[in-house]
């Protein structure tokens, strides 16, 4: 008999070399992978296997088992294929994304300029409540980006926060079109108050799946992008290095100013006792209701139980170096994608929040799962984030031990999280 996570392979009935297909593949857990024939000689002439001729790129290696190059019923079964766009129009789409970043951080900038004067700008004002607000910079950026992608993409769909917010449903609504999904201003409140922690999210997806992610932080002058089967960068607009990217010019001098893949340390392992040791992030959230089994009381249950010294807090206690909360989720992200922050857990976002950053952490080689425990937490499966689940958990890229792979080592973690924090309600209807 099946189980839930098993299902026949589908049948090719012809070779999909000079293809992009992305195939979901079932090991103890799902997984994203991008077959290329620039990087792959992939055929599929059965429904039996497909065999790959050539290991995949070294920053998607650890997310494979060992010396499985041949995929079928016999070892893994083939959840899902997909054609997609060529390779070309990827790096093209991704070209534009990166240059579309910039120039939307441009008028970021134009606003913080004002505000440094004493104008704000306009626009101002609460949403949900009085720290869930809207500027005139928000509302501009996201026309700005809005035009330009439908100006070159006619055909794509785009959502939007500030479209998005302005409406009364809540509904999923992302499908398996070409969708750009974007937040104008991540860390609006960050804006307000000129503090550093703000940026542009730009993520495209096919098949519901981001597949490519822009995040600038103009402040910061910093660009974390991806996409899928290219790797993760930090400053790939500066067209230096081995990126996907290309441009003219020479890389400034600095760790923050030059062009480098993520994660900043390579195959650096997950502590044996995490999350004893590591640097766990969080946001407060805009739900702010004080009341008994709400959200906002089980974050702050949850951040005590991971910062409290072992034993404490009922054997919850998890000592964990450091609770950092920079005010959006997808500078979290992006952090968590560079290794910086070893754990983020957070409720209550919404897709243009996280669809860039899971992008860019993916291809790092990171794992994004719930951030809800399951009724078992030691057994039960880790299995692949839901884009509207408004619920998540990152784990940041771990290199291999002589004991445990990567991907084991970030399970672990995920389970020893699990069993330290509450459950969060941010139910919505379609996702």
């Amino acid at each position: 008999m099946n189980s839930p996570h098993h299902t026949t392979p589908p049948r090719f009935d012809t070779p999909i070399i000079g293809q992009s297909v992305l195939i979901q593949l079932h090991y103890t857990y799902y997984q994203l992978l991008l077959i290329n024939p620039s990087v792959y000689s992939a055929t599929a002439s059965s429904p039996q296997a497909i065999s790959f001729h050539k290991f995949p790129p070294e920053h998607l290696k650890d997310r494979l088992i060992p010396n499985d190059i041949l995929v079928g019923p016999t070892k893994h079964h083939i959840m899902a294929a997909t054609v997609t766009l060529p390779d070309e129009e990827l790096k093209e789409i991704y070209a534009f994304a990166l240059d579309l970043g910039r120039k939307a951080g441009k008028i970021l900038m134009e606003g913080v300029e004002k505000r440094c004067e004493g104008d704000n700008g306009g626009k101002e004002e609460e949403k949900m409540n009085a720290v869930d607000i809207v500027t005139q910079t928000d509302l501009d950026v996201e026309a700005f980006v809005k035009h330009e992608i439908l100006s070159k993409y006619p055909s794509h769909k785009f959502i939007g926060e500030e479209t998005y917010s302005s409406g009364s449903s809540k509904q999923y609504l992302v499908d398996s079109s070409p969708t750009w999904i974007v937040d104008p201003l991540d860390g609006t409140v960050n804006y307000t108050h000129l503090f550093p922690m703000f940026c542009i999210s730009i993520a495209f997806c096919l098949n519901g799946i981001p597949i490519i992610g822009v995040i600038y932080a103009p402040v910061l002058d910093v660009s974390y992008s991806a996409l899928v089967g290219h790797g993760a960068w930090e400053n790939d607009h500066l067209g230096v290095g081995n990126g996907v990217a290309s441009g003219g010019g020479s890389s400034a001098s600095g760790i923050l100013k030059r062009k480098r893949q993520l994660p900043y340390v390579k195959g650096k392992p997950l502590g044996k006792e995490a999350p004893k040791g590591c640097t766990f992030s969080c946001e407060w959230g805009k739900d702010r209701r004080d009341i008994e089994g709400g959200n906002l009381r089980k974050k702050i249950d949850s951040f005590v139980n991971l910062a409290s010294e072992i034993g404490g807090r009922g054997g919850k206690g998890g000592m964990v170096h450091g609770v950092r909360s920079l005010g959006s989720a997808t500078m979290d992200l992006a952090y968590t994608a560079t290794g910086a922050f070893d754990i983020w857990w957070e409720g209550g976002c919404w897709e243009w929040d996280v669809a860039a950053g899971i992008c860019i952490l993916r291809e790092a080689g990171g794992l994004i799962t719930t951030a809800n425990p399951p009724s078992n937490p030691e057994t039960d499966p880790i299995e692949e984030v839901k884009l509207g689940s408004r619920l998540y958990l990152a784990i940041r890229p771990a290199g291999a031990t002589a004991t445990e792979t990567g991907r084991q080592q970030q399970e672990r973690v995920v389970r020893e999280v699990w069993k330290r924090v509450e459950a969060l309600d941010y139910t919505r209807p379609g996702a």
